[in-house]
């Protein structure tokens, strides 16, 4: 007789309730369809295992855009941070990145109380350890007890508790972070329905207790005077809030003579760890070895929360012996008789190949199975919860029948990030930076919503009075560029007396208000007492109008490359085309192009190792491909646009 087991349906089952897992199972249930998340614990949901912080340089931008789409996360660290700062003032806006220190427990307990009041959205405590297909399409998963759930759609979201083995000396623990449970069955699933598998690492330091740090040896870091929210729907006067400091240290020759005297006792070192650690985001041995020409290296000191002692040490994550770490910990200025609270340790975890993925983080093997987040060999929590939500939309666009979203690196650093992880040779943790994106004078974290509130209310998670909004906004902005551009000024003695005061060349003749504010030295605020005709604005639309004047040039010049790269992302490849029949293709382009199966001609022109000769071949082939069968696929009639 069959043994009984429970059996359930819905439409999507999220695996992972990480950043990635959080936002996918928000998107797809806000869409409409019946979602259920797994988790091996409800309390890992939205875990920060590591920093205790949200954004940070191009990551600020990818928490700005999947606001601007619709996502969770700036909504969330709006309401829990405890100090929040914009990088890179003193440069350009095209590099200005928010970043928040969070209150670690409760941006958890706020995320699970979101998630747990959403309609048709159910949290489960589960194991998934199959995954059921039949004919290359996703039917369901299995879980540990033996309970099957079908559904039309799987988006994996694992993070880093595939296989997880938590690290520091000769200690090795087969844990998840945070001690949690690890996922120990769901890789030899993937694995039999031929999906490649990456062993990758990440790590973190010690937890101190606060109050045996002596602070009188370190630079206090504060926040910014005036915050600046990271979602666009968070009313700026509710963030203005009593911020605590952040402190600054730094290693010394002392200890990085004992990382050095110990490195025979690495795990990192001595082939222990077998995964493939980041580079933008190494240990403190890794950058001792690395940097040996460095005297001293940066020590942060972050609170985890308002009601916890815990202090992250940010810059010093190791996977050194115990007693290592307590001699090199205690050589930092301030740190001397501090308590750790929890070891450093490194943590391993499985992964795929992302390149095994369209664009659309589905499968290329697979229809209907979908995946986001660390998963997919990047690091990061703002990564995974873009990625997450991108898989979500995803997932219920394919369910619905709907033209699925994908964003180019035109369009958002989520459309950079995306393509770099399904194009490019990843074999290291992925981190998102502000020099991989290309067009990054027109990808601003500032004008996020008015690149991509449109792309979420067409996906259906902005409403009709937001999306009126951005409407609004776009034309204030509009108008006031055209008045700035006729509004005169002349040489009076008072314009004359406020250039002098902010050291501007006076006036000879009479101008604009809009050359005045493209002046490197002048600000659109700075014209106020001049400019008779000035309407009430909001701080937003007065922004984006002095940014827009002020580089207006750069940005026409920027426009204009996006045309191009356009016109490549046009010309579609047929998904069955067989490169083995394009003559002329170099045998190194053809087994790339082979494997990775490129979307368009742009895509293959960004996969290493594909020439612009062999897309110059290409071209060619799909232009006498187009004719040869005809204009009745769309793919074809982009070939021969």
């Amino acid at each position: 007789m069959d043994k009984k087991r429970l059996e359930k349906s819905c439409d999507v089952v999220v695996v992972g309730a990480g950043h990635a897992g959080c936002e996918a199972a928000l998107a797809a249930a806000r869409l409409g369809l019946e979602t259920v998340m797994f988790t091996v614990s409800v309390d890992s949901i939205a875990l920060m295992p590591c920093n205790p912080n949200i954004g940070g340089s191009s990551k600020g931008h990818l928490v700005r855009e999947l606001d601007a789409l619709g996502g969770e996360m700036g909504k969330n660290i709006d309401k829990t941070f405890i100090q929040s700062k914009m990088l890179n003032k003193s440069k350009g806006p095209a590099v200005h990145s928010l970043r928040a220190q969070a209150d670690k427990q409760a941006y958890s307990t706020e995320m699970r109380k979101t998630l747990e009041n959403q309609e048709r959205l159910t949290i489960r405590e589960g194991e998934v350890t199959r995954l059921l297909a039949e004919n290359g399409e996703i039917k369901g998963v299995e879980l540990y007890s033996g309970a099957v759930y079908w559904c039309g759609a799987v988006i994996l979201c694992t993070g880093t508790y595939l296989k997880a083995r938590c690290i520091y000396g000769d200690v090795s623990n087969a844990t998840g972070p945070n001690g949690l449970k690890a996922a120990n069955y769901l890789t030899d699933s993937l694995k039999e329905l031929g999906i490649e598998i990456f062993r990758f690492k990440t790590g973190t330091p010690a937890r101190i207790a606060g109050n045996t740090i002596d602070y009188s040896k370190m630079e206090e870091q504060f926040g910014d005077e005036r915050v600046v929210p990271f979602s666009f729907s968070t009313d700026p006067e509710d963030v203005q809030i009593e911020q605590k400091s952040c402190w600054l240290t730094y290693t010394n020759e002392k200890t990085h003579e004992i990382i050095r005297n110990n490195l025979d006792r690495s795990p990192l070192y001595s082939g222990v760890i077998e995964g493939t650690g980041p580079r933008y985001c190494p240990s403190i041995e890794d950058k001792v070895v690395r940097f040996a020409d460095k005297s001293r290296h940066q020590v942060f000191i972050e609170p985890e929360g308002l009601y916890t002692n815990e202090m992250y040490i940010g810059g010093m994550s190791s996977s050194l012996p115990e007693d290592v770490q307590d001699a090199m910990y205690h050589s930092v200025p301030g740190l001397e008789n501090a308590k750790i609270v929890k070891n450093a340790y490194a943590i391993e975890y499985d992964c795929i190949n992302p390149r095994q993925l369209y664009p659309t983080l589905e499968f290329k093997k697979i229809k209907g199975l979908f995946s986001a987040g660390q998963f997919n060999g990047s690091s990061g929590y703002e990564e995974a919860a873009a990625q997450g939500l991108i898989a979500g939309i995803n997932a219920a666009m394919k369910l619905k029948g709907r033209e699925m979203m994908i964003l180019d690196r035109s369009e958002a650093y989520i459309g950079v990030l995306i393509d770099d992880l399904v194009t490019k040779e990843n074999h290291e943790p992925y981190r998102m930076m502000t020099s991989r994106a290309e067009y990054r004078l027109l990808l601003r974290q500032d004008n996020a919503d008015l690149r991509l509130r449109k792309k979420g209310y067409e996906a259906g998670l902005i409403d009709e009075e937001t999306y009126q909004g951005i409407l609004k906004k776009e034309k204030a902005i509009e108008d006031e560029i055209k008045r700035t551009e006729h509004a005169s000024v002349g040489g009076t003695p008072q314009v004359q007396k406020l250039l002098e005061e902010k050291g501007s060349t006076p006036l000879k003749s009479g101008t604009t208000v809009a050359e005045l504010i493209r002046r490197p030295e002048l600000t659109y605020e700075d014209l106020a007492p001049v400019d008779a005709g000035r309407p009430e604005l909001p701080w937003d639309v007065k922004q984006q109008v002095e940014i827009h004047l002020k580089y207006e040039g750069y940005i026409k010049r920027q426009m204009k490359q996006v045309e191009q790269f356009k016109k490549l992302e046009a010309k579609k490849i047929p998904e069955a085309l067989d490169y083995e029949q394009v003559g002329s293709l170099r045998i190194e382009a053809r087994q790339k192009l082979e494997a990775f199966r490129p979307v368009s001609i742009g895509q293959a022109s960004r996969i290493s190792g594909v020439s612009p000769a062999d897309i110059s071949v290409l071209l060619v082939y799909l232009e006498q491909y187009g004719k040869k069968h005809g204009s009745g696929r769309d793919e074809t009639k982009s070939c021969e646009q």
